[in-house]
């Protein structure tokens, strides 16, 4: 027995085997493939490349930036520098050797070894700050 579908106003397609107005040609029941270069496999893709793109354009210069920072600021380390770990120790240095990853600092009365990498930011105590606020 095979199914016939019946339409609100009580019409029946002439020939069910065939597409309706509504349906393109081609097989009955399966949607038509967009044709043409844009049409199926690049656009499929433009969310990948547009990401990619940002990608090169946002970020990597982004990164290099932060590692030359961090070069930067390992470069500026030496005895008697004031530091401050990324834990939130505060203390300045005492022992720093070259092709060494480990730094030793005191802080009041405790001397701590730690990485270099665990240095958030150093600053050279050479000028003298004034904690008194300026006078107008």
């Amino acid at each position: 027995m095979k199914f016939i579908p019946v339409f609100a106003d009580g019409d029946a397609p002439a020939n069910p085997g065939q597409p309706t107005e509504g349906q393109p040609a081609g097989q009955p029941g399966q949607p038509q493939q967009p044709q043409g270069l844009f049409g199926g496999g690049i656009m499929q893709f433009a969310p990948f490349i547009l990401l990619g793109l940002f990608f090169l354009v946002v970020m990597l210069p982004a990164q290099r930036r932060r590692k030359r920072e961090e070069a930067e600021r390992l470069a500026k380390m030496k005895p008697g520098a004031k530091v401050v770990l990324n834990s939130g120790i505060v203390g300045k240095i005492v022992t720093i050797k070259d092709g060494e990853d480990e730094i030793v600092i005191k802080s009041d009365d405790t001397k701590l070894r730690v990485l270099r990498a665990s240095v958030a930011s150093v600053t050279d105590d050479s000028v003298p700050a004034t904690t008194e606020p300026a006078k107008s």
